[in-house]
């Protein structure tokens, strides 16, 4: 059976606190991997954060602190965790936002 981890609502989403989760280098790098690539993303079984020069238990990190700053939700079904950017829900509270600070190419970008 699977289940969503606690994650903030629309309303409870904090500019504050969704800039402080994107102003790490790691944390802005998987968020821009996910946001423009295909979803869900299983966090699990990707290989890629490696390439972030981290241990798996800072990915874990990483991804706790984006989806408590609202900008994922994480689905656990079994060993498997699955990710997906809260587009919908960040563009309602904050319209352009997402795609301002991860939807285009810029130089001296973060990319793995």
């Amino acid at each position: 059976m699977s289940r969503t981890l606690p994650e903030p609502s629309i309303d409870e989403l904090d500019l504050t606190a969704i800039l402080g989760a994107l102003v790490d280098p790691a944390r802005r790098a998987i968020m821009t991997v996910m946001y423009r690539g295909p979803e869900p993303f299983d966090c699990s079984a990707s290989t890629w954060c490696a390439n972030l020069g981290v241990t798996p238990p800072t990915i874990s990190h990483h991804f706790r602190t984006l989806r408590e700053a609202g900008l994922t939700r994480t689905v656990v079904d079994g060993r498997s965790r699955n990710v997906r950017v809260r587009k919908e829900d960040v563009e309602k509270r904050f319209p352009g936002l997402l795609d301002a600070v991860l939807g285009h190419d810029t130089e001296g970008s973060d990319t793995l």
